[in-house]
């Protein structure tokens, strides 16, 4: 069930709260008649940052649902830099309207003060089973926890104008939670997760270094640090992987906003005819072009929402096709500032990457990742690693003798791309994209050269 948010002026992303309802409530019936199977139980992946208000009594949403690409808590976060070092410390975060309290605060400030005011998923579960609970992995990129006791922090509650706000229960994403019959007959809801965090444990990373990117509307690089909630100090953030078995395992992760939504906006302006048919309308080659497309700001290791996208590098000899490669190349170019910033924090470089998402079937662009982080890229042969993921943590709610290793399962990637571009090459190529990524940072933006 295809979902389209609403692109509004002053860096406002929003989302009908009833279409994601019924998108949810759609998708799973669907996907019950067609499993052939028999179902055991309903599982919630979700973004993780995404907030809205609503009504606890009756479930109904008191406001659009702002999505983790909205921008208009940048003031908010831009009035507590002095509070930026300790919210680091404490939470793993970046003081960044990306993360779930600025836009709560947003809200509250802007819109209403009646109801409560969570993530989607608190909101979802609601709607699906009564409670009131949200799983480790996105209380944690809330900006709202304590990352060494995964608990509400009183302080940052203050310190965002939260105080007195009812706020879920954390649970593990391997606790049943409720049951639902909005999918037919009864069925246990359970294994809630972060998407990312989710895809992260079907491709099976659960040893320390072992990392994955999934490639959809933006680009998110996790890799797993294991029970310790390591503190990164590249830029990236640190989150809880998940709670499983009472026990947080922890990730650093790295984002790029715009992956998917960059070629969707490449399809609207008519670079490309549709998303389907990007390797076809890529040139052999950029020619020189380069492609920074920050369309929603840099994050790490920039951190500034402000900066802008921008194609440089082009000549009257420049075609359609090199500036949609060189926007592949562009995508492919911020993933490897994170795969550098993960070696540096692990204190050992990457030597594989997992792979997932919807873009991963651009082999344009899966060579490109190859050739630009230097490692082989191994392919997930599923498109719906979330799902799995997810999945796999309702499969340890209902078998609690279950072991975490043993659920997940094993996989053969379904293409590896290993790098064809020579090494002198590739440093070439990073040395000016970084230059042209340097260009892009707003006034405020302070240029951070990813670690090499």
């Amino acid at each position: 069930v295809s979902l389209r948010p609403q692109y509004r002026a002053g860096g406002g992303v929003a989302q009908g709260p009833e279409a994601l309802f019924d998108a949810v409530v759609t998708a799973g019936r669907r996907a019950r008649a067609q499993a052939g199977v028999a179902v055991s139980a309903v599982a919630l992946a979700n973004q993780g940052e995404t907030v809205l208000a609503w009504d606890r009594g009756t479930g109904r949403a008191l406001t659009p649902a702002i999505v983790w690409q909205d921008r208009r808590a940048e003031s908010l976060c831009a009035a507590l830099a002095d509070s930026a070092d300790s919210v680091a410390r404490r939470t793993g975060l970046v003081c960044d309207p990306y993360f779930s309290a600025p836009k709560m605060a947003w809200i509250r400030a802007n819109l209403t003060r009646e109801g409560v005011v969570t993530t989607t998923d608190t909101w979802l579960a609601h709607r699906l089973c009564g409670a009131f609970v949200t799983d480790a992995s996105t209380a944690s990129r809330s900006l709202l926890i304590d990352l060494d006791t995964v608990a509400w922090d009183d302080g940052l509650l203050a310190l965002f104008g939260l105080t007195g706000e009812a706020l879920p229960d954390i649970v593990g994403s391997d606790e049943i939670i409720g049951s639902t019959d909005l999918f037919g007959p009864t069925l246990p809801v359970a294994g809630l997760i972060v998407d990312q965090q989710a895809a992260l444990l079907a491709e099976s990373c659960l040893e320390p270094g072992s990392a994955k990117c999934t490639y959809g509307t933006g680009a998110f690089l996790l890799a797993q640090l294991g029970g310790e909630p390591v503190r990164s100090t590249s830029g990236l953030t640190t989150s809880v992987a998940w709670r499983l078995r009472d026990r947080n395992s922890y990730c650093v992760d790295g984002q790029v906003y715009t992956a998917a939504s960059a070629v969707r906006w490449a399809v609207d302006l008519g670079l490309v005819p549709s998303a389907d048919q990007i390797d076809s309308a890529a040139a052999e080659s950029s020619d020189g072009v380069l492609c920074v497309p920050a369309l929603a700001g840099l994050a790490a290791p920039w951190w500034d929402s402000a900066a802008s996208a921008a194609f440089s590098g082009m000549t009257l000899s420049s075609g359609r096709g090199n500036l949609v490669r060189a926007l592949l190349e562009g995508i492919a170019a911020q993933v490897t500032a994170l795969t550098n910033l993960v070696t540096a924090d692990l204190g050992r470089p990457l030597t594989r990457l997992r792979v997932d998402g919807g873009l991963t079937q651009s082999a344009a662009l899966m060579q490109a990742q190859a050739d630009l982080a230097r490692i082989p890229v191994d392919v997930y042969p599923s498109l719906h690693a979330t799902a799995l993921g997810a999945a796999a943590c309702a499969q340890l709610a209902l078998e609690p003798g279950a072991a975490v290793a043993d659920t997940v399962s094993t996989w053969n990637p379904q293409h590896t791309y290993e790098p064809l571009w020579s090494d002198d090459r590739a440093a070439e190529f990073l040395h000016r994209w970084r230059r042209a990524a340097d260009m892009v940072l707003s006034q405020s933006g302070s240029p951070r050269e990813p670690t090499p």
